[in-house]
């Protein structure tokens, strides 16, 4: 009997024709104008923290716009505001005290990096311009953030007006840079961005900026043990800055509110978005130290960068209703502690196919890596399209994940991301995992691998 193969998008960076229509959301739940449910496995992009329909976080973005929607962040302040921002410095600790807040994380990113470049004019260091960042890492789709991430697909249509940046190696144990072994990845990465600082010139280097945990880009990659701290040396040592990008891993992704808590390192600015406003409404910030601040406020008064909707009074609303809740609730605890038990289910899940070569990750943040051979680590040919048809097989069963590909060379390489809201329920996900293990050998039986 012949098989018919479904068929699928060519691309995650580009909206499908022939999309299902959503028309309501409730707990981990969506459902299309069909009636068809899925079940949410990774949060939309890692996002929906909370999932949907929180009537707390309804009710909060109500009684704000009863009073007034938007209050322009440079004529007033807002009770919501101060408030979002005292609570976020708790969560951050470390002195990063200080934040502007915006409508997502390309832009949390992009202030950053305006930010950076701030700090290096108000201490009379103008020639530090450059940026360095990793490969196979994403940082956002404006052109500031798309100049430092090392994703191809979503950069090749704009080569030739990004700003001009270095990169470095990715810092992945599963695929170590050439000429590393996994055990000696942390000190190859630190040797390379050494000599890189050194190569382009110190004075010339405004900030190093790295995913603690990388997402889309790489299928969730958590940095080896002793990195991060070791990146924190060396930008001191030659007066860079350290950015760590949260805006996917952070919020209380990967178990604590910031991922560098895990690695003991406070980063001096950190763009952070998603998990933050649960999509309720587009919201994200760019945090930083005493130290960046200090120089911001004595030479000009203050952070200059920010937006028609810097601060939106009630997208702050929202966002403190969401922290309540997750304070309240000890989510971020719970995703810590319950971590184990959603790698186990995907463990389970998975067990005997072949083509799993890794299943990585911390917290409620999954990466599942798909290998023709998994004591070569080869991937599938990039034609097969292999993460795209298990995005579709996933769809088809009634689950949501996310996909990306090129995580090897930019072209080849197949992953899944499972990242669930903070308060899914234990049979949620057994049946994340139950339906993510179906796709997957249906997906490989497409192609003939299984």
């Amino acid at each position: 009997m012949t098989t018919t193969v479904p068929a699928v998008a060519k691309s995650t960076t580009i909206a499908a024709t022939g999309l299902p229509k959503v028309v309501r959301g409730e707990g981990g739940y969506v459902f299309d104008s069909s009636g068809k449910r899925y079940i949410d496995g990774s949060g939309g992009p890692a996002v929906y923290c909370l999932g949907y329909g929180n009537e707390e976080v309804i009710s909060a973005i109500h009684e704000q716009l009863t009073r007034v929607m938007h209050g322009y962040r440079y004529t007033f302040t807002s009770d919501p505001l101060e408030e979002l921002n005292a609570l976020i410095a708790e969560q951050c600790g470390g002195g990063l005290d200080a934040m502007v807040f915006v409508s997502g994380g390309s832009e949390a990113v992009e202030s950053s990096m305006k930010l950076a470049l701030q700090y290096h004019t108000g201490r009379g260091e103008r020639t530090r311009r450059r940026f360095i960042s990793r490969q196979r890492s994403y940082h956002g789709n404006t052109l500031g953030a798309l100049s430092i991430s090392g994703f191809k697909e979503r950069r090749d249509s704009f080569e030739g007006s990004l700003l001009p940046s270095h990169f470095v190696s990715s810092a992945n144990a599963y695929r170590p840079p050439e000429g590393a072994t996994a055990g000696e990845v942390t000190d190859f990465c630190a040797h390379e961005l050494r000599e890189s600082i050194q190569r382009l010139g110190p004075e010339n280097v405004a900030a190093f900026v790295f995913e603690p945990i990388v997402g889309a880009a790489g299928g969730v990659v958590p940095a080896p043990p002793g990195y991060a701290a070791r990146v924190r040396a060396i930008c001191d040592e030659f007066g860079v800055l350290m950015i760590a990008d949260e805006v996917m891993c952070g919020s209380g992704r990967s178990g604590t509110f910031r991922a560098l808590e895990h690695d003991d390192v406070v980063p001096d600015i950190m763009p952070i978005a998603k998990g933050m406003g649960g999509g309720y409404i587009p919201l994200g910030a760019a945090v930083y130290s005493q130290k960046v601040g200090q120089v911001l406020n004595d030479v000009f008064g203050g952070p200059q960068t920010g937006h028609t909707f810097t601060g939106h009074t009630t997208a702050c609303a929202a966002g403190v209703a969401i922290q309540r809740i997750m304070k309240r609730d000890r989510l971020i605890e719970h995703v810590r502690v319950n971590s184990a038990r959603l790698f186990a289910l995907l463990h389970d899940a998975l067990d005997g196919i072949d083509a799993v070569g890794d299943i990585r990750g911390r917290g409620y943040f999954a990466g599942i890596e798909l290998v023709s051979d998994r004591v070569t680590k080869h991937p599938f040919p990039p034609e097969r399209q292999l993460f795209l048809r298990i995005r579709q097989r996933a769809l088809e069963k009634g689950l949501i994940c996310y996909p990306s590909g090129g995580n090897v060379d930019g072209t080849a390489g197949d992953t899944i991301i499972i990242s669930p809201r903070y308060n899914a329920a234990d049979a949620e996900l057994c049946e994340i995992a139950d339906k993510l293990g179906s796709a997957v050998r249906l997906a490989l039986n497409d192609i003939g691998a299984i």
